[in-house]
C-alpha cells in the first residue's frame, strides 16, 4: 500500500515550488513569501492525484494551485479570498476532449433545447410557448441533444403535431444525425418543393403525390441535415458574442473547465472562428479552449491545411484558447457516419490514397491529428495509412482517433504500437437502442470497449461530442461510463466493459488532457496545475448512481476564479448576463434539464402558478408530468428532489 504523503513533506514541496523548481510538468513563478490570491477549505477533495489523492483545503496563487492541505501557512493579506465550501465534494474541473462549442456558440441563443426533458409533453409545451414569442423572420430550432427514449412517452414527436403547433412559424427539429422534422412554414422557407432533387446520401421523404412531408432522412450522409441549418437565420456578431458567453455559462454550470473542440461541418477556419477569439481578447472566456481544424471541401482537404498552416500552428495562443491540430475531418473519402439506424457504409476506394496525401503533409509539418471513425472496418483502413506515412516520415506530434464504437482487439494493438490515443464518447447513450436492434447485445456490449483501451495503455479521454448528437452535459456521459446505460434507461454493458467512477472521472479530467497535449498541466488537484476546481451538488462518489447524471456545480472556478457560483455560494459568483436576443429561448428555459427548474423561470421573470392538476392541464400549458409521470421525473432528473415533496400540485407558467 502505498504511503500518503505528510503536510511537512507538502510544505517541502511548495517551498520548491516558490524557488522556482519544476513540478508536474509546470515551472512556478518565485515568490518572496507564502501568500494566496484564494483559499479553498472545509473541502472534501478528489485530487486524482495518487501520491495525495484526498485534501480538505487548496491555495491559489495567479491561476495555480500552490498549495494542497496546507492553507494555514499562507498569509491572508486584503486581496486573499477565502471560500468556505462547507463540506462539499470537489473535483479537478471537467474536460470534454470531444464538443463543438465554437460552432454551438453561435447559435445557442436561438436554440430550444430538449436535452434532459424528461416527457415530449413538456418538449411539446416549450416549442409552443417558444412559437408565440419568436418574431416574424425567425424560426424555432430543436438542433440534437435528445432521444426519444429519454421521454416518458419513448416516441418522436409527429409532423401533425408539430404542424398543429405552428402553422406560420419555421420550425425545425433535429433528432441525432439521423433525422430531421421540418414543418410546412419551414418546408417553405427553405425552398423545399415537389421539384427539388434528392441530395446525394440524403432523402426528402414524400407524400403520395410526391410533395415533401417535412422529414428529411440521412441516408447515411447527414450533408442533407447540416445544409438544413445552414438556410436558417443567424445572429448578428454582437448577439453572436452573448450567445457563446451564455453557452460557455451554461458549461461551468455543469462543471465543465476545458475542452477541445473538434471542429465541424460549416465551420471554416478563421471566419467562423472571429467571435471566439474577440472573446479571448476581451478577457471574457469562462472555459479553455483548444480547437482543432476540420477540412470543409471535398478533394480540396490539401489544399485546405495548407492554407490553415499559413495562419496558426499547433500550440499557439494561450492556455485559454491555442489551436490543437487537424480534424476531426482530414478527407470527406474517410467520413465514416454514425447513423446507427441505417446500415453501415463502405468507404470508397479513393480513402487511402486521399487520407495518405493529407497525413503524410500534417506528419512532415509535425502537426497533431484526429479522425472521427465507427466502424472497425474503416479504422482499420486508416490504421494501413498511418502505419505507411509513420515508415516514410515517422510521426512526431500526437494522433488519435474519435468515436471508435466498433474497434477490435487487432486494431487496438496497432493504435498502441503507433503512439495514439481514443476520445471516446457517449454517443451510444443516445443510439444504444438504435445499435442494439441492429447488431445484437453481442455487438453491444463493447461499443466501445473502454475496458481493453485502458489495459493496454492506450491514451483515452472522454467527452460528449455535443451538442447535435449528444447532449453537451457531461454527467450523463459519467453515468454511462460507470451505469453502462442509455438516457431511456436500457443496459449496454456488462460490469467487464463499466468503470468505476474515480476512472471515469480521470478520463474526463486527466485523461482529457493529452488529447491537447495538456498532460501535467490540468486535470488533477496538485502543486503547478492551472486552478480549475469544481464543488458539486452532491457526492459524486457516493451519491446513488441514478443521480450521478444528475449532478451540477454549485461552484466552478477557472484560472483561480469563480465563473460560477449556486446555491449557498451564489453571492460568490458574477452578475447575470442579460440575453440577446429578447426573444431568446435561453432567456425562459435555460439549458440542460429546463422545464422542471421552477427556480430558473422565476429568476427570469416568468410568472409561475402553483394550482391542482385537472384534465384541462395539457391546454394551459401546465407541466403535467410534474404529475403524472412523477416517478419517471424522479429517475430522469434527481436533481429537482427539492419538489418530490409537493404531492399532485401542477406548475403552469
Amino acid at each position: 500500500m502505498k504511503r500518503t504523503p505528510t503536510r511537512r513533506e507538502f510544505l517541502k514541496a511548495g517551498s520548491a515550488v516558490a524557488m522556482g523548481v519544476t513540478l508536474g510538468g509546470c515551472v512556478m513563478t518565485p515568490t518572496n513569501k507564502r501568500d494566496a490570491d484564494l483559499i479553498l477549505h472545509n473541502g472534501k477533495f478528489t485530487t486524482l492525484d495518487p501520491k495525495y489523492p484526498k485534501a480538505t483545503n487548496v491555495a491559489i496563487k495567479d491561476g495555480r494551485i500552490v498549495g494542497v492541505d496546507d492553507a494555514e501557512s499562507y498569509e491572508r493579506g486584503p486581496n486573499t479570498r477565502v471560500i468556505d465550501l462547507k463540506g462539499r465534494r470537489v473535483i479537478p474541473g471537467l474536460n470534454d476532449s470531444h464538443t463543438h462549442v465554437i460552432r454551438g456558440g453561435l447559435s445557442y441563443n436561438l436554440e430550444l433545447r430538449w436535452d434532459g426533458v424528461p416527457s415530449l409533453a413538456d418538449g411539446l409545451r416549450m416549442l409552443r410557448e417558444q412559437v408565440q414569442r419568436t418574431p416574424p423572420g425567425q424560426w424555432v430550432r430543436v438542433i440534437g441533444g435528445w432521444s426519444e427514449f429519454q421521454f416518458a412517452e419513448r416516441r418522436m414527436p409527429t409532423l401533425e403535431e408539430i404542424n398543429a403547433i405552428s402553422p406560420e412559424t419555421p420550425v425545425f427539429v433535429l433528432h441525432l444525425y439521423c433525422r430531421g422534422m421540418l414543418n410546412k412554414a419551414a418546408l417553405r422557407a427553405c425552398g423545399y418543393t415537389k421539384d427539388t432533387p434528392n441530395p446525394p446520401a440524403g432523402e426528402i421523404q414524400r407524400d403520395g403525390n410526391g410533395n415533401p412531408t417535412g422529414l428529411l432522412i440521412a441516408r447515411p450522409n447527414a450533408g442533407i441535415l447540416y445544409a438544413t441549418v445552414g438556410k436558417q437565420p443567424k445572429l448578428p456578431p454582437e448577439h453572436q458574442m452573448n450567445s457563446s458567453r451564455h453557452f460557455m455559462r451554461e458549461l461551468n454550470r455543469l462543471g465543465l473547465t476545458s475542452l477541445v473542440d473538434a471542429g465541424g461541418g460549416s465551420q471554416i477556419y478563421p471566419d467562423d472562428y472571429a467571435i471566439i477569439e474577440e472573446l479571448h481578447k476581451r478577457g471574457e472566456m469562462t472555459v479553455r479552449m483548444a480547437y482543432n481544424i476540420f477540412t470543409q471541401k471535398p478533394k480540396e482537404e490539401k489544399e485546405d491545411f495548407l492554407r490553415s498552416m499559413k495562419l496558426t500552428a499547433p500550440g499557439k495562443g494561450d492556455d485559454f484558447y491555442r489551436c490543437n491540430g487537424a480534424g476531426e475531418m482530414l478527407v470527406y473519402s474517410a467520413a465514416d457516419f454514425e447513423d446507427f439506424m441505417e446500415p453501415r457504409p463502405d468507404l470508397p476506394p479513393n480513402l487511402e490514397k486521399d487520407l495518405k496525401e493529407v497525413v503524410s503533409l500534417l506528419a512532415a509539418n509535425k502537426w497533431p491529428f484526429r479522425i472521427h471513425a465507427t466502424y472497425d472496418e474503416s479504422i482499420s483502413r486508416m490504421l494501413s495509412v498511418f502505419e505507411e506515412v509513420n515508415r516514410e516520415t515517422p510521426f512526431k506530434a500526437d494522433w488519435f482517433f474519435d468515436h471508435c464504437e466498433t474497434i477490435s482487439d487487432r486494431s487496438l494493438d496497432r493504435v498502441k504500437a503507433l503512439g495514439g490515443g481514443i476520445a471516446i464518447q457517449n454517443r451510444m447513450a443516445f443510439q444504444g437502442e438504435y445499435f442494439l436492434d441492429r447488431y445484437g447485445k453481442a455487438a453491444t456490449e463493447r461499443t466501445p470497449p473502454m475496458r481493453k483501451m485502458l489495459e493496454r495503455g492506450i491514451p483515452v479521454g472522454a467527452g460528449t461530442d455535443g451538442t447535435r448528437v449528444a447532449s453537451y452535459n457531461p454527467w450523463p456521459c459519467l453515468y454511462w461510463l460507470v451505469a453502462g446505460k442509455t438516457v431511456g434507461g436500457t443496459s449496454l454493458y456488462s460490469e467487464a466493459n463499466r468503470l468505476s467512477r474515480e476512472e471515469a472521472l480521470r478520463l474526463y479530467t486527466q485523461g482529457s488532457s493529452w488529447f491537447s497535449g495538456e498532460s501535467g498541466k490540468k486535470g488533477v488537484i496538485a502543486i503547478g496545475q492551472l486552478a480549475d476546481v469544481v464543488a458539486l451538488t452532491e457526492d459524486y462518489l457516493s451519491v446513488p448512481e441514478e443521480k450521478i447524471k444528475g449532478l451540477e456545480a454549485v461552484l466552478t472556478i477557472v484560472d483561480g476564479k469563480v465563473v460560477y457560483a449556486a446555491q449557498e455560494f451564489q453571492d460568490l459568483g458574477p452578475a447575470p448576463l442579460p440575453v440577446l436576443p429578447e426573444w431568446s429561448p435561453v432567456k425562459v428555459y435555460g439549458g440542460y434539464g429546463a422545464p422542471l427548474d421552477i427556480r430558473k423561470a422565476a429568476r427570469a421573470g416568468v410568472p409561475v402558478q402553483q394550482h391542482q392538476h385537472t384534465a384541462e392541464c395539457d391546454s394551459h400549458g401546465c407541466l403535467h408530468a410534474a404529475h403524472q409521470l412523477l416517478s419517471g421525473i424522479k429517475a430522469a432528473a434527481p436533481r429537482y428532489s427539492d419538489f418530490w415533496g409537493l404531492g399532485c400540485d401542477c406548475f403552469a407558467f
